[in-house]
C-alpha cells in the first residue's frame, strides 16, 4: 500500500527540476545493517543490456575517515543483465546468495574455501553474448546448433567475484559451482571487476595500484600495468569497448590498445566508488564521432553526496565536471538508463547510505551550475499499527526494469532481502511505501517449511517442553480410552471456602529456601527473566553485578532463547556507563556469545539488533593500542621520578651507636676473664722477682772479681793464714 502522495498506476513523465529553492526532503536515517569490513560502496549495473552488471568496492589510499567507512559500508551487489531477473549479492557473513528477483526466492548460496579470510569485495554478472569460461570438468564433447542456442541465456550466468586476497573466482550460477580462479595477478584487495562486451576479457584493479586484463579462457593474465599512484578503485568500460575509464581520486581515461592515458580528469576529494557512462553517442552530430569524444560518464565517491558528470571533450584542457547530482547521504548504489538519442533524457537511481532513494531525469545537454535535486524521493517504513510508530526500512538497491519506467527495489536485510517490483507516480516529490518486513518475512518462512511431521505421542513416552529454568514440566499426555471427569458437586457435599481454599494454595516458605540463604543458578536466572521483563533496575544490578565466572556461565546457559535479545541490549546499555561497570558486562557478553552463538546465527535481523555493541566495541578496540602506550611511558616515567626521589631522600649513616645494650651472660663471661688475667698477673709477678734476684746476684760477682775479692772455699783459706 501507499500513502497519500504515492500515486497509483503507470509512472507519469518526470520533470527537471533544477531549482535549489525547494528543501530537500529528509526523514530520519534508518538502522542501515552492518557490512562486513573492508566494503566501501557499491555502484549498480550500468544501462540494461548495454554494460555488465556489476558492484565494485572501491577504497583508496589513507584519506579522510575512509578506515572507518571501509566497516560500514553496502555489501557488493549487481543485478544481472538482461532485466535483470537474477540478483547477487555478498553477505557480510562472507557469502555469496543469488535471489530471483521475481519471488524474492533464494536460487544460489555459494561459500568460498576462505571466505572468512578472503571476504567478496565485488561482483560483476558476465555481459550478454560472452563466452563462457573452461569448466573445471576438463573438454567436453562438440554440441549441437540447438543445444548452442539453448544456452544463450545460460551464458549470462556466470558471476565474477572478487576478493580481498586479491584472487577472482568466476562462479556458475547454472551448474552452482565454482568455473574457475583467476590467480596471480593482484597482490592485495581486489577493487572492482569489468567485463568487456564483446571478447572474453575481464579487467581488475586493486590495491596495489595496478590493471590487469585477464583471458577468462585460459585463466591467465593478459597484460598489467599501472594505473594510478594509490589505490585503484573503480573501472569502467566505453560503450564501443575501446576505452577503459579508470578511477582513484583523479579519473583516467586509457586506450585498451595502447594501455596509454588519453584524458585525464580532476576526480574527487575521496576514493571514488561509482563510474558509469551515461550516453552512447554525442550531443552534438555534426561532427564526426570516434567512439568517444562527445559521451558523458557519471562519477559518485565515498562521503560525498554530489554525483558528478564529466563529457570526454577534444579539449584535452577541459578537466572539470560539468554538472553535478545533490543526494542526502553518501552514494551506495548507482543505476541509470543509457539516453540513446539527443532528446532522450538520462534516468538515475540513487540508493544512498540512510536507506533513501533518489530519483533524477535530466537531458545532459552541456553545462550546468548549480547541482541539481532528485525529481523524487522514495522511502519504505513498517506499519504503524496501533500503539508502535512506524520505522524505517532501508532500501538496499534499486534498479530500472526493461520498459524504462517501474523499479525493482530490495529493501530490508542484507541476508535475507525483499525484491519487489513498483511503478512510481514520480511527479510527487516524495513518496513513502509502507511494507510490513515481518509479515512478508513470515509467509516467506511458512511456505518453505511446509514437510514438517508432527510426531505421535505414546501415552508411555515423557516428553521435556523448553521453559523457564527450574519450571520446566513434562507433558501429561491425555490416556486413550478414558472419559473426562465431570468436575460436578454431588448432592449434599458441602462447597469449600474461600479461606480454605486459599489455605490449600500457600506455599510453605521454609521449604523452598535452600541451605544457608544463598540463591543458587536456577533462581538466578530466573531473576534474571523477571528483571528483563520488567525492566527493574534492582533485581538487574542483583545478578549482572556477579563477579563468579561459574555463576554468570550457569546463569546463561539455562536462561531461555527469547531472553538473549533483550540481555544484550541490557548489556550495551550498562556497557556505556563506567569502567567497573563495563568490566563486569564484558565476562556476560563472552558467556552469551559463547553458550548462544548458534542461535544468534539464525536470526535475520541481528545485524540491525547488534549495530550499537559493534559499533561500540569497535570504538573501545580503536583507542586500546593508543591507551596501551600511553600507559607504558608513564609507568617508566613515574617509576623514574620514584627512583630518584628515594635516592635524594636517603640521609647521611650516623657511624655512633646511641644505645649499647648488654645482658646478664655477657657479665659472667667478663668476670671470669678478669679472674683469669689476674691468676697470670700473680704468676708473672713471681717471675719476674726471681729474675731480678739473680742479676743482682750476678751483679755482686762481678764486683768482686774486679776488686779481687773472691770467694774462696774454707779450705783455700786456712792455707792462706
Amino acid at each position: 500500500m501507499e500513502q497519500p502522495g504515492a500515486g497509483k498506476g503507470g509512472v507519469a513523465p518526470l520533470r527537471d527540476r533544477r531549482s535549489l529553492s525547494r528543501p530537500s526532503l529528509r526523514a530520519p536515517a534508518p538502522h542501515a545493517p552492518m557490512t562486513p569490513c573492508g566494503v566501501i560502496g557499491a555502484c549498480g549495473a550500468g544501462a540494461r543490456g548495454e554494460h555488465a552488471g556489476g558492484a565494485c568496492a572501491a577504497r583508496g589510499g589513507p584519506g579522510r575517515g575512509e578506515g572507518s567507512a571501509r566497516a560500514m559500508a553496502a555489501p557488493p551487489c549487481a543485478f544481472s543483465p538482461r532485466g535483470c531477473r537474477l540478483f547477487a549479492s555478498a553477505g557480510p557473513d562472507g557469502r555469496l546468495r543469488v535471489w530471483d528477483t521475481a519471488g524474492s526466492r533464494l536460487q544460489h548460496e555459494y561459500v568460498p574455501s576462505a571466505h572468512l579470510s578472503a571476504a567478496c569485495t565485488c561482483v560483476a554478472w558476465a555481459p550478454a553474448g560472452a563466452r563462457q569460461p573452461p569448466s573445471k570438468d576438463g573438454p567436453q564433447r562438440k554440441k549441437r546448433k540447438s543445444e548452442v542456442e539453448g544456452e544463450v541465456d545460460k551464458q549470462l550466468d556466470i558471476l565474477a567475484i572478487g576478493t580481498a586476497v586479491g584472487s577472482i573466482l568466476l562462479y556458475s550460477t547454472v551448474k552452482g559451482e565454482l568455473q574457475s580462479k583467476l590467480d596471480g595477478g593482484h597482490d592485495s584487495r581486489v577493487n572492482c571487476v569489468r567485463w568487456h562486451q564483446e571478447s572474453c576479457c575481464l579487467y581488475s584493479c586493486s590495491d596495489d595500484k595496478h590493471i590487469v586484463e585477464w583471458n577468462t579462457q585460459t585463466c591467465k593474465v593478459k597484460c598489467k600495468w599501472k594505473g594510478d599512484n594509490s589505490s585503484v578503485t573503480c573501472l569502467c568500460i566505453s560503450p564501443d569497448g575501446k576505452m577503459l575509464l579508470s578511477a582513484g581520486r583523479t579519473i583516467k581515461l586509457w586506450d585498451l590498445e595502447t594501455k596509454e592515458v588519453y584524458r585525464h580528469f580532476t576526480g574527487h576529494a575521496t576514493s571514488v566508488s561509482s563510474l558509469m557512462f551515461t550516453t552512447v553517442k554525442p550531443t552534438n552530430e555534426s561532427k564526426p564521432f570516434d567512439g568517444i569524444t562527445g559521451l558523458y560518464f557519471l562519477s559518485g565517491a565515498i562521503h560525498d553526496r554530489l554525483l558528478s558528470v564529466w563529457q570526454i571533450r577534444s579539449d584535452r584542457k577541459e578537466k572539470n565536471a560539468v554538472m553535478s547530482f545533490t543526494v542526502t547521504d553518501e552514494p551506495t548504489f548507482v543505476d541509470l538508463t543509457v539516453s540513446e538519442v539527443k532528446e532522450e533524457p538520462v534516468k538515475l537511481a540513487v540508493v544512498c547510505r540512510d536507506g533513501q532513494l533518489h530519483l533524477f531525469e535530466h537531458i545532459l545537454n552541456g553545462y550546468c551550475k548549480k547541482p541539481l535535486t532528485s525529481n523524487c524521493t522514495v522511502q519504505i517504513a513498517t506499519p504503524g499499527d496501533g500503539d508502535s510508530t512506524p520505522k524505517p526500512v532501508p532500501i538496499l538497491a534499486a534498479a530500472f526494469c526493461t520498459d524504462k519506467q517501474s523499479l525493482l527495489l530490495v529493501y530490508g536485510n542484507a541476508l535475507q532481502p525483499v525484491i519487489e517490483k513498483v511503478s512510481l507516480n514520480t511527479s510527487e516529490p516524495h513518496i513513502c511505501l509502507v511494507r510490513d518486513i515481518q509479515k512478508v518475512l513470515s509467509l516467506k518462512t511458512d511456505a518453505a517449511v511446509t514437510k514438517v511431521k508432527t510426531p505421535v505421542v505414546n501415552s508411555e513416552a515423557k516428553v521435556l517442553v523448553p521453559g523457564i529454568p527450574g519450571h520446566s514440566t513434562a507433558v501429561k499426555t491425555p490416556a486413550l480410552g478414558k472419559e473426562k471427569k465431570k468436575n460436578k458437586r454431588k448432592p449434599g457435599e458441602t462447597e469449600e471456602s474461600i479461606e480454605e481454599r486459599l489455605g490449600a494454595l500457600d506455599i510453605d516458605v521454609s521449604k523452598v529456601k535452600t541451605p544457608g540463604g544463598l540463591p543458587q543458578t536456577d533462581s538466578f536466572a530466573v531473576l534474571l527473566v523477571q528483571g528483563l521483563e520488567s525492566n527493574d533496575a534492582e533485581i538487574l544490578n542483583k545478578v549482572l553485578n556477579t563477579r563468579k565466572e561459574n555463576i554468570v556461565k550457569n546463569t546463561v546457559a539455562r536462561m531461555p532463547i527469547h531472553a538473549v535479545i533483550p540481555l544484550l541490549h541490557e548489556l550495551t546499555k550498562r556497557l556505556q556507563g563506567n569502567p567497573y561497570s563495563a568490566s563486569l558486562m564484558v565476562r556476560w557478553l563472552k558467556s552469551v556469545f559463547t553458550v548462544h552463538a548458534s542461535y544468534l546465527s539464525t536470526l535475520p535481523d541481528l545485524i540491525p539488533q547488534l549495530g550499537m555493541l559493534y559499533q561500540l566495541m569497535e570504538s573501545r578496540v580503536k583507542t586500546l593500542q593508543k591507551l596501551s602506550r600511553l600507559h607504558g611511558r608513564l609507568f617508566i616515567l613515574v617509576t623514574q621520578v620514584a627512583a630518584s626521589q628515594t635516592v635524594q631522600d636517603v640521609p647521611e649513616v650516623n657511624q655512633t651507636a646511641k644505645l649499647v645494650y648488654e645482658d646478664e651472660s655477657s657479665e659472667e663471661e667478663g668476670s671470669d676473664d678478669e679472674m683469669i688475667a689476674d691468676k697470670d698477673s700473680d704468676e708473672n709477678w713471681d717471675e719476674d722477682e726471681e729474675k731480678e734476684e739473680q742479676s743482682d746476684e750476678q751483679d755482686m760477682t762481678v764486683e768482686k772479681e774486679i776488686n779481687g775479692d773472691s770467694d774462696l772455699e774454707p779450705e783455700n783459706e786456712s792455707e792462706e793464714e
